[in-house]
């Protein structure tokens, strides 16, 4: 099949096209240009900013586009608009960050969604705006292809060539040993997804056309946070003790959650993002490789960039964490 990726250097993407190139795909890379693409030595390289230069992509055809990198609904119209008569198929990369909040446990692709307020622009992104945004992007691909368009709601993705440390920061801090602070009891409820399970699922619903609407992440029993980090430690084979810290003791000393603890949330509504129904993307091919082989192959990844040495967006420092380890040994005694 001819594919077209608007994205596809990086992390996910890049997992995306490495698999459909090595399964014989012929593959278009619309991209910036700020990140690696030499490696992708089969695929077609076109340079250019989705904003400004989609006529440098030509006429195509494609027999489908996966457009990666979606953020404002304006932006998904103009690509839209452009391959409407060039591609059969528009599968377009949403987030389960598109419900709305609620303690529901389990809810599925027909949850009901957010929606911008009134005096919010859709031409200006604000993390806030984040879900709603990705809401009207949705309904932007459908109206300019319909019934030619896919929505795939991705969760958290994880795995080598992770740039946000949102998942890895628990792989390595476990792997470094000794005293590890851990929020509550670990029982917070984590659903992810392998950027290459992710890509292999995108792959499997262009190849057999399939339209609609997916969550994707998993399991559908979620994993916890004590899973992730029992997990790491096996692997790394760690000496790492975990010291549990009241949950609502961390808040109070201004620990915050999902960024600076990656992976924890404790408001009932967050822990519900983290459990949704993933039941209709697994009975269209979605499938999870295990947390050890996720763990594996990111440490290896992680020590072939010299991962020590980055600047991460997420994660604690060791510093803060060895503060808070000794006031809450303090606040034990």
């Amino acid at each position: 099949m001819k594919i077209l990726v608007i994205g596809g250097t990086r992390f996910f993407g890049r997992a995306f096209t490495e698999l459909a190139l090595e399964k014989g795909h012929e593959v278009t890379i619309f991209h910036r240009g700020q990140s690696d693409s030499e490696h992708f030595t089969e695929a077609t390289r076109v340079i250019g900013d989705r904003h400004e230069d989609l006529e440098t992509l030509g006429d195509g055809p494609w027999d489908a586009v996966l457009d990666t990198c979606g953020f404002l609904p304006g932006s998904v119209t103009q690509a839209a608009e452009y391959l409407k008569d060039k591609v059969e198929h528009y599968v377009f990369i949403s987030s389960v960050s598109v419900y709305t909040d609620s303690t529901d446990m389990n809810r599925d692709e027909d949850a009901d969604l957010l929606s911008l307020g009134d005096d919010e622009p859709d031409d200006e992104f604000k993390m806030e705006n984040y879900g709603a945004l990705k809401v009207l992007c949705e309904q932007a691909a459908e109206d300019v292809l319909p019934g030619k368009t896919t929505i795939v709601r991705p969760g958290l993705i994880v795995g080598p060539h992770d740039g946000t440390n949102r998942f890895t920061y628990w792989q390595i801090r476990v792997r470094k040993g000794g005293d590890v602070l851990v929020p509550g009891d670990g029982s917070t409820l984590v659903q992810v997804i392998d950027a290459r399970d992710l890509a292999a699922f995108c792959l499997t619903l262009i190849e057999n056309k399939t339209i609609g609407i997916f969550n994707a992440c998993g399991p559908q029993e979620p994993h916890t946070l004590k899973d992730v980090i029992d997990t790491a430690k096996a692997v790394s084979g760690s000496d790492a003790n975990f010291v549990n810290a009241d949950e609502a003791w961390l808040v109070e000393n201004e620990v915050g959650p999902w960024m600076e603890l990656p992976l924890w949330i404790p408001s009932p509504e967050g822990q519900a993002m983290m459990n949704v129904d993933v039941q209709r993307g697994m009975d269209a091919g979605m499938t999870f490789r295990s947390l050890e082989e996720t763990i594996r192959d990111t440490y290896t990844w992680y020590d072939s960039i010299d991962g020590d040495d980055k600047e991460w967006v997420a994660g604690m420092t060791s510093d803060k964490e060895a503060q808070l380890l000794a006031a809450w040994r303090e606040k034990q005694a």
